[in-house]
This record gives structure tokens, C-alpha cells and sequence, in this order.
């Protein structure tokens, strides 16, 4: 099933937004990427109101998940995490990436410009759009425990 992804992030992320973006749009395994901003370099938008916007359409389903990269990738992850229904993570190696989706069900990745390479970053995002979180998995419970804090 190709995926709807959605990237966003502040001026500190938008060099790897916009190379991640391509990266999206060229793999088969997604089908549609809505960019929520920045759309310049020189736009001074707070990460705050992109990661949120870029949650709430993984809350309304408008999404499956969202890439998110600001400087460190710890500010987008705090505002995406206030959207109920949403997990987003900061992750910056491959064991990270893969227990976010495998054990958390994470929707949201983020990651931080000034925090890791853009090679290394572009192959996280490729392993990120393999992975799947298994429903019977013995993590379930725990995603259900997370769940159940936001009133689900």
C-alpha cells in the first residue's frame, strides 16, 4: 500500500526538507507528499505551527505519517506529540527509526538538520517508509497503554 506522507519544518530544516521531499515523491512506495512548509529558506514560521498542521492531518487521516525537520528535531516532535492521536519521535540512527514504528507505532519522524548527515538521513527515511507496525506484535498493549492517557 503506497503511502500519504506530509513533510513540514522550520527555516533551521528546510535544506533537508526539500531534499527528503524529492527523495518521497521519486519512491514507489508513496503516493502522495503534501509539503506543509516552510516553502523558503528565508521564511521565519515557528516549527510549532508546522508540526501541528502537519499532525492534524495524520489525526483526521488526511496522512499516514509526516517527516518533520527542524534544527534538532526535538522541537517539532514536542508540538506534533500535543495533537492527540500522534506519536512522533526524534530519531537520528537506524535502531531508533525502526522501534519507533515497530515497537511505538510512531506516525511522525523527525529528525534534526544540524543533528545528523543528510546521507545518513535519507537513508533512515528509506528504511522508515519499509517498516510497519504489527497490530498482534507484543508492543500492542503498550501502544493501547499510550492511547488510553488520551482518553481513547
Amino acid at each position: 500500500m503506497a503511502m500519504r506522507i506530509v513533510v513540514g519544518g522550520d527555516n533551521a530544516g528546510f535544506n533537508y526538507k526539500e531534499a527528503l521531499r524529492k527523495d518521497l515523491e521519486s519512491d514507489e512506495r508513496v503516493d502522495t507528499v503534501e509539503d506543509v512548509g516552510v516553502m523558503e529558506h528565508e521564511d521565519d514560521t515557528s516549527y510549532p505551527n508546522v508540526a501541528v498542521a502537519a499532525a492534524e492531518k495524520i489525526a483526521r487521516g488526511e496522512a499516514d505519517r509526516a517527516l518533520l525537520i527542524c534544527g534538532t528535531g526535538l522541537g517539532v516532535a514536542i508540538a506534533a506529540n500535543k495533537v492527540k492521536g500522534v506519536r512522533a519521535v526524534t530519531a537520528h540512527d537506524l535502531y531508533s527509526v525502526q522501534r519507533s514504528v515497530l515497537s511505538n507505532n510512531a506516525q511522525v519522524l523527525c529528525m534534526g538538520e544540524r543533528v545528523v548527515g543528510l546521507e545518513l538521513a535519507r537513508a533512515l527515511v528509506k528504511e522508515w517508509l519499509g517498516l510497519e507496525f504489527d497490530p498482534q506484535s507484543s508492543s500492542a498493549a503498550k501502544v493501547d497503554d499510550i492511547r488510553a492517557y488520551e482518553g481513547d
